[in-house]
């Protein structure tokens, strides 16, 4: 079922925590209203302005969001300061006449509401913090895969991991006294009764028992592309985006009718930024290649261009962090995502689709085809001008990079809600608000894994 999904299990306490906000903001509003006008306000435009601009400045800014636990409780205090700053402006300008724009209302409505939810997120973050404890019986091959994966996942360091390789081992460790909170078995490892009876008996006492690529679904977000087999790929639930499915015919009527308002929305903005780069240059305005898409049929994207003139005169390859072939406009085209806005002529083509795997050049992906496991598997759905892997990883410039990318692909596939693409299309507001696009960058290491 879709509210069972692993990417809505993972986000239930943080949008816990965003209705709680919107609570408090009701609940104060309407008790200060009631203190200075004896009656209750309800649920006005005022309220729910209030609401909205508390919610779209806290998401904005990381609080409700899985990878930036560290800054969210200073950004309380910012987006209390935002809101605030608003809401007297707009009564200073006269935009508004009403009483409650006024300090002795507002200073105390959202103080109050920043402390209440400081106190809350405190109590999300502390729990958030607590290590999960997992045995893993796998493979030492797999035991490699998810080692290299825990390297650049945020939710590792809360991970606290037991790897073994034999029945035997699992035996010993489901008996010590620090037994573990869940069991995630690999395909490649034979169980024996003995350690089957004992699984059963953990399962029956409500502990989790995960095949590894589920586990990997459920606390990573992905799915690396060398744990799955053929007979997984043929067998395993999900996969619900078909031809012919109602869901794969709301997506593409969702992709007409917003990618049409998006086009007409941004046609001001392709002027401008078609002005900009030929002010820059002098050179063409609009860059084609010919890309990758649905079941593996080539089509020609447009995009704005934003390299200079006879880059590729040597061959295609790899865009680097501060790339000398990006143009200065071309630079902030790219980190806000602006140089993608003509293939929104492709998603109303049928080329593309809003959301989905990003398409590749072919001249790229006979090798990567080469190289990572299950790589057509991507090409089941149409590209999109965004995706899980977009805003989950960042820009990719190698093949390990497209090996991971794939991996959150693949995610998608398997996952495919209305819900999952409303998440990533908030996901990549954020990005662009941010200008966060296409900016190739080194991952940090870390240590991610605990005896």
């Amino acid at each position: 079922m879709w509210w069972r999904a692993p990417w809505l299990e993972q986000r239930r306490a943080l949008l816990g925590l965003a209705l709680f906000d919107a609570l408090v903001i009701v609940g104060a509003y309407n008790g200060l209203f009631w203190q200075r006008f004896d009656r209750w306000a309800g649920i006005t435009g005022s309220v729910a302005t209030l609401v909205l601009l508390w919610l779209t400045l806290s998401y904005l800014l990381g609080r409700y969001s899985r990878s930036d636990t560290d800054k969210r409780l200073w950004s309380i205090g910012l987006v209390a300061a935002v809101v605030t700053a608003i809401t007297m402006v707009a009564a200073w300008l006269g935009v508004t006449r009403d009483p409650r724009a006024l300090p002795d209302f507002v200073l105390p409505l959202l103080g109050g509401t920043a402390i209440l939810s400081a106190l809350v997120e405190h109590r999300v973050e502390h729990r958030a913090r607590q290590p999960n404890r997992w045995l893993l019986l796998v493979s030492p091959q797999e035991g490699e895969i998810v080692e290299r994966e825990l390297q650049d996942q945020n939710a590792a360091a809360r991970l606290r991991l037991q790897i073994c390789h034999s029945p035997h081992q699992a035996l010993s460790l489901l008996s010590s006294t620090d037994s573990p909170q869940g069991i995630a078995l690999g395909e490649q490892v034979a169980l024996g009764d003995e350690l089957v009876q004992a699984l059963l008996q953990q399962r029956n006492l409500g502990q989790p028992v995960l095949e590894l690529v589920d586990w990997c679904e459920w606390l990573l977000q992905r799915v690396p592309p060398e744990l799955l087999s053929s007979r997984w790929l043929l067998l395993a639930e999900g996969f619900r985006l078909r031809p012919g499915q109602a869901g794969w015919r709301l997506k593409r009527l969702g992709d007409l009718v917003v990618g049409g308002m998006l086009l007409a929305l941004a046609s001001p903005i392709l002027l401008l930024a078609a002005a900009l780069i030929k002010m820059e240059d002098g050179g063409p305005v609009l860059y084609s290649q010919i890309r990758t898409g649905l079941y593996g049929q080539p089509f020609r994207i447009w995009k704005l261009r934003s390299m200079r003139v006879g880059s590729e005169a040597l061959g295609v390859r790899w865009t680097s962090r501060h790339d000398p072939r990006i143009t200065r406009v071309g630079g902030w085209l790219r980190r806000l995502r602006l140089d993608e806005l003509p293939q929104l002529v492709n998603v109303l083509a049928g080329d593309m689709s809003l959301i989905g795997p990003r398409p590749e050049r072919p001249e790229l992906e006979h090798n990567l085809e080469q190289l990572i496991p299950h790589y057509r598997v991507r090409h089941w759905i149409r590209p999109g001008l965004s995706g899980w892997a977009q805003v989950c990883f960042p820009y990719g410039a190698s093949v390990d990079d497209s090996r991971s990318k794939l991996s959150f692909d693949l995610y998608y596939l398997r996952n495919f809600s209305l819900g999952l693409d409303g998440l990533i299309v908030l996901k990549t507001i954020r990005l662009v608000s941010r200008a966060q696009g296409a900016l190739p960058k080194a991952l940090p290491p870390s240590v991610m894994h605990a005896p």
